[in-house]
């Protein structure tokens, strides 16, 4: 019997990029959003949506991919659409890259969009999130354990092994708004300082508010396409270079060490599969649904040694003229966090790689334009990592 054809492994490159309407949207529906985003990622990419015939989305619906692709007027052959928290997109944009690189599909249109906050203000939904009581987690939900408190438990573990502050947690979100300043999208662009962190109104301790990440509106989407696709895109390419994801437990009792996350794992198989290092890249975009997210991946990715986060990010570490820009758009504590925010890393790392982010541009020593970021979503609580490193 002959062998099964193959195909060549192709390189795989993001041509468009686009945010919907963010921050606060009242007149539109989620569907509305996805459309929205699609059209400005393809209108970006400069290509035909008929050379789409891949696609992947999650987070809406009974059946979320069909019924967006069918909103949009798509056919795909080849879908996704895993759900892993907030690092879906990332391990989603690995798969995708996968797809094409082996011929399954030529062009992959990924797309997100989401009313949280018009739903709550409309009472359509509650801000309480709740995965509910069944399968492992009827141990812990009946006891209140929130989703904010298994971040808060955590980083009190990190407080306690490594004489992590409060005040180097909150210097994480004063980046991150500073970050914010220079990005007309993101939702709250006011300067705040570390009083402003620690006099806000206890959320979970060691959490005040603004330890946690905003509730917004919006969605984006993201085109990534073979290689053969790129001399027709409008813009210059970036190139999906490596990418690695993991998962780690869903129970807190599972949970071997509360101050090391799965990005351990994806941050190594992505740089390792990309051929650089952490001291290679130019900025970083963060999930950052609580400042202690920030500092546990940077560790785990390898930017500084376990235990060192909190020294890492003082004295401006993290501003986009700082030593490791970081959530360079304001990242979910400033800029925008309707739900599964992961693909908001890609577009933002997209952005400055390709120098369009204006007043928020990244620059390299040299005045260049960065060369290479890393994208890394976590999610659950801790449960799960996806990382990938892009480049010009």
């Amino acid at each position: 019997m002959s062998p099964p054809p193959t195909h060549p492994t192709r390189k795989v490159a993001i041509v468009g990029t686009a945010l919907s309407d963010c921050g606060r949207v009242d007149d539109a529906t989620p569907y509305a959003l996805h459309a929205q985003a699609a059209r400005r990622a393809l209108a970006d990419s400069g290509l035909d949506r008929s050379v789409i015939d891949g696609f992947a989305s999650a987070g809406l619906g009974t059946l979320a991919p069909i019924e967006v692709a069918e909103y949009l007027g798509l056919r795909p052959t080849w879908v996704d659409s895993t759900t892993v928290g907030g690092a879906t997109w990332e391990v989603m944009a690995a798969h995708a890259a996968d797809a094409v690189a082996a011929g399954h599909a030529n062009a992959v249109l990924l797309v997100y969009g989401s009313t949280a906050r018009a739903d709550i203000k409309a009472r359509r939904r509650t801000a309480n999130l709740s995965f509910g009581a069944r399968g492992p987690l009827q141990f812990e939900v009946p006891y209140g354990h929130s989703l904010v408190a298994k971040y808060a438990m955590a980083a009190r573990r990190h407080m306690h092994e490594y004489g992590t502050t409060l005040e180097q947690l909150a210097e994480v979100a004063v980046q991150a708004r500073a970050n914010a300043a220079t990005n007309p999208d993101a939702m709250f662009r006011d300067p705040i300082t570390t009083d402003d962190v620690h006099s806000g109104p206890v959320i979970a301790d060691p959490f005040t508010k603004l330890h946690c990440c905003i509730r917004s509106d919006g969605g984006c989407a993201v085109l990534m396409v073979a290689e053969d696709y790129v001399p027709d895109a409008a813009k210059a390419p970036v190139w999906v270079l490596g990418a690695g994801s993991a998962m780690s437990h869903t129970t807190m009792s599972e949970w071997d060490d509360f101050t090391v996350s799965p990005a351990a794992v994806s941050g190594r198989l992505a740089f390792e599969r990309a051929g650089v290092r952490p001291a290679d890249i130019d900025l970083a975009e963060i999930y950052d649904a609580f400042t202690y997210m920030t500092l546990v991946t940077l560790e785990d990715l390898g930017f500084c040694a376990k235990g060192e986060g909190g020294a890492f990010i003082e004295k401006g570490r993290l501003l986009r003229d700082g030593g490791l820009p970081v959530n360079t758009d304001g990242g979910g504590l400033s800029a925008c966090h309707p739900g599964m925010r992961g693909l908001f890393l890609l577009v933002e790392a997209v952005r400055q790689l390709r120098g369009e982010a204006g007043g928020g541009q990244v620059r390299r020593a040299d005045g260049g334009l960065p060369e290479l970021a890393v994208a890394s979503g976590t999610g659950g609580w801790f449960c799960s990592s996806g990382t990938l490193v892009l480049g010009r």
